[in-house]
């Protein structure tokens, strides 16, 4: 039984980060705090402000702590406790990843920060921010969210200290944890809460919401129907085991199905299966709420991350790739959830009104830009691909990129618009198979350049990656080259690759690097690979084997690594002495 609904408060021009602004809006108290290792951006890129006020809009009093000093718990006692709970998050990214490089190097900026400044969050920001609310707010209910919980709510490997960790919930010591895009887990959880009984146990009110992790306990045990995955020791035992894990959680996220429960010693996690996806009216709503798509006026600096993304619209989620590097689809699923073409066109109208507004729509797309539309044919539960897209792309899987095209057609016809670009993101096996879109993307919605991610060469290195053949990425480029002739216009394809994949080797990035050379074009966009936690790569990177248990190579030192991205960069100087020649190298 749902819990009963309440009534939408009025919506503030910025969710509250002081005590003067929650008495400017009458509030006397908030009903749940968000803590954030982001700065607040009032925009629907930006995690906190779409779920603040998401939950506003259900009629809950949300307010905002941004980049708080850990040092002490000062700042997260600025708008006083909060009724229901607080919810956690690191921010746009995991904040191992925002702090350092993928040969351990501590990165000089944050684009989530204010002027860039780097340093202005914890490593582990999650566990640090749990720890500090816990001291401010003991007993108040806890909450993870966001990209480092979700990708860490089971056993995982982490590669800045080079060890299994255990689940984020275990060490943070929370009461649940909201995976993936989490507005309708966490709405209940705060529903949930809101309507317990005094006195009740926050485990009593939490379990069995979908999409969401708990610890099993004597008042809430582990349910009947249960798929159990490897436990966190056998995994320590046989890093193969973390492979089967991640196959089984990707698995979930694609079809539903059963409970999962993982152990760890006299503990067990459950983890529920996914939330539904959002349906195309509620999706528009979310959307359209009133985002301010600036900075909170408290910020004397921008913040860099803001710039690319102000003037941009979400058409979709989901990524239909499943790419093993990627935790797109592992966040958002595989499923696309595409906006209506009247909720796209009034958001982009309402841009107008904005201090800014220049006529000019930056980027029109999602996770895959040409994916809006996109559906299957076929019942979730019972396919059992990886990929909708590889090793060939699924007979059930459609796209209309005809339709995207029209769409893009009639936001370039709005009034006082310059500009509509869909320019990042193209999956380009996709477009390849409906020239009609490629050739207005080409003409029409393309700037100076195109990104796309063709990542590898090898035939065997994109296989594990989960990516479609080199050939694919060639035809493409003729393509491409082709309409910028006939339009008379100058533009560049800026290609995506990557260095030091498992199952990558030398020889790869050599072969990888003739093929430019031969054709006069200097990577500029290359990674070296980074195992962030979750994925499938680095459970193969961690355990030296392919899905299948084939053993792989894998560059594991920096200075394999660096000489691997080296040989695609062409970079003439050699590692300096003491940084690459130990096997790792481990960050706090």
């Amino acid at each position: 039984m749902s819990p009963p609904t309440r009534s939408p408060l009025p919506q503030p021009q910025f969710l509250p980060m002081a005590q003067s602004e929650l008495n400017r809006l009458k509030w006397d108290a908030i009903d749940v705090l968000l803590v954030s290792g982001d700065a607040y951006v009032d925009h629907p890129t930006f995690g906190v402000p779409l779920l603040g006020r998401w939950l506003v809009a259900h009629g809950f009093r949300i307010g905002i702590i941004a980049q708080p000093r850990w040092d002490r718990p000062d700042d997260i006692l600025r708008l006083g406790r909060p009724r229901l709970c607080a919810g956690i998050t690191s921010g746009s990214l995991d904040s191992m990843l925002a702090h350092y490089t993928a040969f351990r190097k501590q990165r000089s900026d944050d684009a989530y920060t204010p002027g860039g400044l780097a340093g202005q969050r914890p490593n582990r920001a999650v566990i640090v921010y749990s720890n500090l609310v816990r001291q401010a707010f003991p007993g108040l209910p806890l909450v993870l969210g966001g990209i480092e919980a979700s990708m860490r709510r089971v056993s995982h490997y982490d590669f800045w200290t080079d060890a299994l960790r255990h689940s984020i919930l275990l060490d943070s010591k929370a009461d649940l944890l909201a995976y993936g895009m989490a507005e309708q887990s966490l709405l209940e959880a705060v529903q949930r809460l809101d309507q317990a009984a005094p006195g009740q146990h926050p485990a009593d009110a939490l379990a069995g919401i979908s999409g969401t992790v708990r610890c099993a306990t004597a008042r809430t045990p582990i349910p009947a129907a249960t798929v159990p995955l490897p436990a966190h020791e056998a995994i320590r035992q046989d890093p193969f085991q973390l492979v089967t894990a991640t196959l089984a959680i990707e698995a979930q996220i694609h079809r539903g199905g059963p409970v999962l429960t993982q152990q760890d010693g006299i503990r067990t996690l459950v983890i529920e299966p996914p939330a539904d996806p959002l349906d195309q009216t509620v999706l528009d709503r979310l959307y359209e709420l009133p985002f301010t798509r600036l900075p909170h006026p408290s910020y004397q600096q921008p913040v860099p991350a803001l710039e690319p993304v102000r003037f941009t619209v979400t058409t979709h989620r989901g990524c239909a790739g499943g790419c093993t590097f990627c935790a797109l689809a592992l966040h958002q699923g595989r499923r696309i959830q595409s906006r209506s073409v009247p909720g796209i066109l009034r958001e982009v109208r309402d841009m107008h009104r904005l201090t800014g507004w220049n006529g000019i729509l930056n980027n029109v797309g999602g996770p895959t830009a040409n994916f809006w539309g996109a559906r299957c044919t076929a019942p979730t539960s019972s396919c059992r691909r990886t990929s909708c897209l590889w090793p060939a792309p699924c007979p059930h899987f459609k796209t209309d990129q005809v339709g995207l095209a029209a769409l893009l057609r009639k936001l370039a016809a709005l009034p006082g618009m310059r500009q509509v670009r869909s320019a990042s993101g193209i999956r380009t096996d996709a477009a390849l198979r409906e020239p009609a879109y490629l050739d207005a993307l080409l003409r029409d919605f393309v700037g100076g350049q195109l990104t796309v991610a063709p990542e590898h060469r090898s035939p065997r290195v994109l296989d594990l990656m989960r990516k479609p053949s080199f050939e694919g990425f060639e035809e493409f480029v003729r393509c491409f080259e082709a309409a910028g002739k006939r339009s008379g216009r100058e533009q560049y394809i800026v290609p995506y690759l990557m260095s030091a994949f498992p199952g990558c080797t030398d020889r790869d990035m050599r072969e990888l690097a003739a093929w430019f050379r031969q054709r006069g074009w200097k990577p500029r966009q290359v990674q070296c690979f980074i195992p962030t936690p979750g994925t499938v790569a680095t459970a193969m990177y961690w355990s030296g084997k392919a899905p299948d248990g084939t053993p792989i190579h894998v560059a594991r030192s920096d200075a394999e690594r660096l000489r691997q991205h080296g040989l695609l960069i062409d970079s003439p100087a050699p590692p300096s002495r003491g940084t690459v020649n130990r096997r790792r190298r481990s960050a706090p």
